[in-house]
């Protein structure tokens, strides 16, 4: 792996609050306070001593205020744009005489403030909105319509998700909340059948053990608005087996100060986390799965014992924090990589090209970061048919297998790659080279473990 924070004037050097790959042509799109939305030409470092750069090749212009949110449709036919003020777009790409050219094709008016974040349906024929108007809004893209709206959060909706077997929809706001819906289809006539998303979880607490054998006292597992940033971006996995979810906080005993994590849910119980993945000292924003399965390794015995997920390939995933990045695979237990000191400010939104041979951070400091993996550097992809994904729930896969003697130190601020430690707060970010990364080297001791935690039943 190799890359850094490209130094080129992406935006205008205002802040880059988003971006995403292009599910077949693996052009980047990002989108700025500049009220611009871009796309680039990301070039290879191969035989190279740099890393990954990235060529200008087009503007799409029509939002008045700054572009939070954009996603490409799974076809690659469509891209919709969310901005602040409620704008919400959507542009189709459109074949010409040179090529290609993308123009608005709808614009979905009913949102009162800013979009937040985005999530098409599997089929691409719906759209999932999250707004600072409080509420979430399921879309009919072709009608252009309103379809459902779910409004039952209290504060911002920071991050939607939409699982990718159609069943779920997923929801978190800084009223420190995560809402799960589920679809029960309403009949309409001529025996058709209506989408409607019914909400059947709301989570929030969770039980704190006790010490002294007292009564237990629930506490909340997600930061309050108080989080500095405009986002909270939860993902599926591709397979639908998982859902993991950032903005997480809990403590290890009520005497300990709080610790900062993503939460990862099994499809087989969506009311309750069933993992943690400890982080540093700032919160986790974002999370973002690679598009690929890969296959098992299962050269590692001690990493395959102590693996975590019951599941017959490998997922790889990011999670980001303000000022980190940290990089899993679901045969490991600890990141296969930890990256610090990229971004002079915080870290806004990532994103994996469709041959997960890039991944992508944007900053609010005006750069992003690109990283490129060498040719099988995380594994060799292998293809998951529809009807192995498309399982039923009764069924084992996706079953989070919890390790008894799962230990977690989190009495120090730091993380450590190479055999060193790095703090990863405020002052490494101002001191640190916006184009340094930290890997750590498997097998090496370090002085702080960040594992994955089981969560008692």
């Amino acid at each position: 792996m190799k890359g850094g924070t490209v130094q080129i004037n992406w935006h205008d050097t205002k802040p880059i609050l988003t971006l995403d790959f292009h599910p077949l042509s693996g052009i980047l799109a990002t989108g700025g306070a500049d009220c611009d939305i871009k796309l680039w030409l990301i070039n290879s470092s191969e035989g190279q001593k740099k890393g990954p750069s990235a060529s200008y090749q087009n503007s799409l212009s029509y939002h008045g205020s700054a572009v939070n949110i954009l996603r490409f449709s799974p076809s690659g036919e469509q891209l919709a744009s969310g901005a602040d003020g409620g704008e919400l777009v959507i542009w189709k790409l459109h074949p010409t005489d040179t090529g290609q050219i993308w123009k608005v094709f709808k614009t979905l008016l009913f949102h009162r403030k800013d979009v937040l974040d985005l999530q098409w349906s599997p089929d691409g024929a719906f759209l999932l909105s999250g707004s600072v108007d409080n509420s979430c809004i399921i879309w009919d893209v072709n009608k252009g319509s309103v379809n459902q709206i779910l409004d039952s959060h209290f504060h911002y909706v920071q991050g939607v998700a939409w699982d990718p077997r159609a069943k779920y929809v997923a929801s978190l706001s800084s009223d420190r909340t995560c809402r799960i819906y589920v679809n029960k289809p309403q009949m309409k006539t001529k025996g058709m059948e209506k989408m409607n998303f019914v909400c059947q979880h709301v989570i929030t607490k969770a039980e704190q053990p006790s010490v002294d054998d007292s009564k237990s006292v629930k506490h909340h597992l997600f930061l309050d608005e108080t989080l500095p940033s405009f986002f909270r971006r939860l993902a599926w996995s591709p397979d639908g087996s998982f859902l993991l979810v950032p903005a997480g906080s809990f403590k290890i005993s009520p005497a300990t100060e709080p610790v900062n994590t993503a939460y990862i849910f099994s499809r087989k119980d969506l009311s309750r986390p069933a993992l943690k993945l400890p982080v540093a000292s700032k919160p986790v924003v974002v999370v973002r799965f690679c598009p690929l399965a890969f296959s098992l390794r299962g050269s590692n015995p001690v990493s395959c014992a102590a693996a975590f997920f019951k599941l017959p390939h490998r997922l790889i995933f990011a999670v980001a924090t303000l000022n980190s990045l940290y990089i899993y695979d679901t045969e490991s237990v600890p990141p296969i990589a930890i990256l610090a000191g990229l971004h002079y400010a915080a870290i806004t939104d990532i994103s994996w090209s469709p041959d997960g041979r890039y991944l992508a951070l944007s900053s609010q400091d005006g750069y992003c970061t690109l990283l490129e993996f060498e040719r099988d550097e995380l594994g060799s992809p292998i293809f998951v048919p529809e009807e192995k994904k498309i399982v039923s729930d009764e069924k084992n896969s996706g079953a989070v297998e919890k390790p008894e003697d799962t230990v977690i130190d989190a009495t120090r601020n730091d993380v450590v790659a190479n055999g060193t430690t790095s703090e990863a707060g405020e002052n490494e970010v101002k001191q640190a080279s916006p184009t340094s990364i930290s890997t750590p080297v498997p097998n090496k001791p370090a002085k702080r473990r960040i594992t994955p935690m089981a969560v008692e039943p």
